[in-house]
């Protein structure tokens, strides 16, 4: 959705590149040793790691991703921010203290600690690597995103859509911010974001409280209605089912010498409704004309009631009013959902109105049937778990606390850390249901609900978001780079093939890797275009707790672990998750093939791979433990 070139919105996004790109250059110039490279020398202040710790994890998925899940499925959205906040608990009590006592750089050196094994160096390295591409995918998708509205133009170039180039662009800028500077660099903006993020959501929060709530959002747009029996003489009309929208009906209307135009059917009335189709030869056409600039489809979400009254204007509410009015039952929102239909060789992508009561909007339910089906209940526990285990499990995360400087440091950096992160996920509830009543979602893409939320209060504090959200993405994906640089130069290249380099050597193979893994981030960003963020970031948290976490625990609390048991465990844990989403609803349809037929009922496979991971290593730990005991073999392999 382009809006015309916007001066303001670029030159406050240039700052704040620029200023990045200085601060990495000034602590590039300090940044000597492979301490200072990987864990900023461990002298980070508590106050300022648990800070960083916010603006490292609270990503795309957090900021665009579950903004965007709130302003479309309501509380259900806002269940990822508890099951995000969750996970911090257990990195609190159990993970914190321990983690840093017992590791150097990176979270290999942590379960490596008392074995000093060969098979866990390689496995927890890959399982770095995984997770760490897992968690880069929607953070470059997010970064691709949020250029289109922020330039306020569409750009071609070298045959790369606006999109592709923003992928590269911030591609381009984290690999300079690691590659120059590390995890001292990252660390400082990671705190500059987190801090910056915290307070102009806010600020937006105030914002949207201070409007209050109106049946007729400023440009707010009526959609057209007409009754069958008026539709004329010379159209011809085809009644269409589509899989996916149950009970639904559409109309495609033809008239000879004009494009179709698509209705939703209720009943003996028919509703405007917006749809893009890809024709077999490739064109685009949005709502029957072909695609351009000046053609997109117009922003959605209102309210068509408000507690039982069509015609409102609340003026200034409080936060606890707001959400009283818009989780009323008398309260009806229009959300709009998607529908794809398939025509030969084209494909037609259908968007149409549904009206939600505000008592459905502010429980679960729109997304996940809690109260569904079996297999429906198991897939929104296996989501709650992996994201409950995987917080305390990701690669980005553990390497946090290397960089300050004791076990107690830690600690109250990840309390810092839980109060930061808890106050933004309560402010994500408030701006993704001012997204969804405020005419301001975009029906292609559901992520950016957040930034055009800010661009309906004016072009400044839209440019200020933008720019926030893409100094998220940079900092998480500094973060990201980090532990995969690490796992590459440090864990496989320095300890599993003892490969004998200097302190400046092994920096300098950080750096390589840094640029490699960026890289492969770019083209993984590209080619996942469109997909939500927080639904991608399942992926790593699914791959996390199920790879990492059980190693973690049952080093901890489970004297008879052995390193087998840990390798064994991180290699079923990590390919059971991947290959599971694989084969899963949610990716069948990227294949070509219907969500229905996928061999693997669940969207999310951590209620299957977690307890596979964890029986594992208990019986390849006692097996082994049993074998090295009748032959005196050392614990380590």
């Amino acid at each position: 959705m382009t809006t015309g070139i916007n001066i303001e919105a670029i030159g406050i996004f240039l700052v704040v590149v620029v200023s990045v790109l200085a601060l990495s250059f000034y602590f590039g110039r300090r940044t000597k040793s492979a301490s200072s490279y990987y864990a900023a020398g461990g002298q980070i202040h508590w106050g300022v790691n648990g800070i960083a710790f916010a603006g490292d994890y609270l990503s795309a998925a957090s900021f665009l991703g579950i903004c965007g899940l709130i302003a479309t499925a309501g509380y259900d959205g806002f269940l990822y921010s508890i099951g995000y906040l969750a996970g911090w608990i257990v990195a609190l009590f159990v993970v914190a203290e321990p983690l840093k006592r017992l590791g150097k750089y990176t979270f290999t050196d942590a379960l490596d600690s008392q074995f000093d094994s060969r098979s866990i160096k390689l496995f927890a390295a890959i399982s770095t690597l995984l997770v760490s591409v897992c968690y880069l995918i929607p953070q470059m998708v997010g970064a691709g995103v949020l250029i289109t509205p922020l330039m306020g133009i569409e750009v071609q170039l070298f045959g790369l859509d606006t999109y592709a180039l923003g992928v590269i662009f911030v591609g381009a800028i984290v690999i300079f911010i690691v590659a120059t500077a590390g995890m001292t660099s990252t660390t400082y903006v990671q705190f500059i974001k987190g801090a910056l993020l915290i307070v102009f959501s806010t600020i937006l929060v105030v914002a949207v409280c201070i409007r209050g709530l109106s049946t007729k959002p400023e440009g707010f747009h009526e959609y057209q209605t007409m009754s069958i029996a008026d539709v004329p003489d010379d159209v011809t009309m085809d009644t269409v089912t589509v899989e996916g929208a149950a009970g639904v009906e559409f109309v495609r209307m033809n008239r000879q010498g004009q494009p179709a135009t698509w209705w939703l059917k209720e009943g003996e009335q028919l509703q405007e409704i917006q749809w893009t189709s890809t024709l077999a030869d490739g064109t685009e056409i949005i709502n029957g004309q072909p695609k351009s600039e000046d053609n997109n489809l117009r922003a959605v979400g209102h309210l068509q009631a408000v507690d039982g009254q069509t015609d409102v204007e609340t003026g200034p509410v409080g936060p606890v009013k707001f959400l009283a009015l818009v989780g009323d039952e008398d309260t009806q929102i229009v959300r709009w959902k998607q529908a794809r239909y398939l025509e030969g060789g084209a494909i037609h992508d259908l968007h149409y109105p549904v009206v939600t009561a505000g008592s459905q909007v502010s429980r679960p339910g729109l997304k996940y049937k809690v109260e569904g089906t079996l297999t429906e209940r198991l897939d929104f526990f296996s989501l709650m778990l992996a994201l409950f285990f995987g917080t305390a499990a990701l690669p980005h995360v553990l390497i946090r606390y290397y960089t300050v400087p004791s076990p107690s440091a830690a600690r109250k950096s990840t309390i810092v850390a839980i109060a930061a992160i808890g106050f933004f996920y309560v402010l994500t509830l408030y701006m993704g249901l001012g997204a969804m009543i405020n005419q301001v979602v975009n029906p292609l893409d559901n992520n950016m609900s957040a930034p055009l939320l800010a661009r309906s209060f004016g072009t400044f504090l839209f440019a200020i978001i933008s720019a926030i959200a893409f100094a998220t993405v940079l900092g998480t994906v500094s973060g990201l780079i980090v532990a995969s640089s690490g796992a590459v130069a440090h864990d496989l290249m320095d300890r599993f093939l003892k490969i004998s380099m200097s302190d400046r050597a092994k920096v300098m193979a950080g750096k390589i890797a840094a640029v490699c893994v960026g890289i492969v981030a770019i083209v993984l960003g590209i080619l996942f275009k469109g997909m939500n963020v927080s639904f991608l970031v399942g992926w790593a948290f699914a791959v996390a707790a199920s790879a990492n976490l059980p190693a973690i625990l049952m080093l901890l609390f489970w004297k008879r672990t052995t390193a087998a048991g840990i390798a064994a465990s991180i290699a079923v844990g990590a390919i059971s998750a991947i290959g599971l989403f694989l084969l899963s609803p949610g990716m069948w349809p990227m294949y070509g093939l219907k969500a229905v037929d996928a061999p693997f009922p669940l969207q999310n496979p951590g209620v299957v791979s977690i307890p596979l991971s964890f029986l594992t290593i208990v019986i390849v730990s006692l097996l082994t433990r049993r074998k090295m005991a009748g032959d005196s073999t050392p614990p380590g392999l």
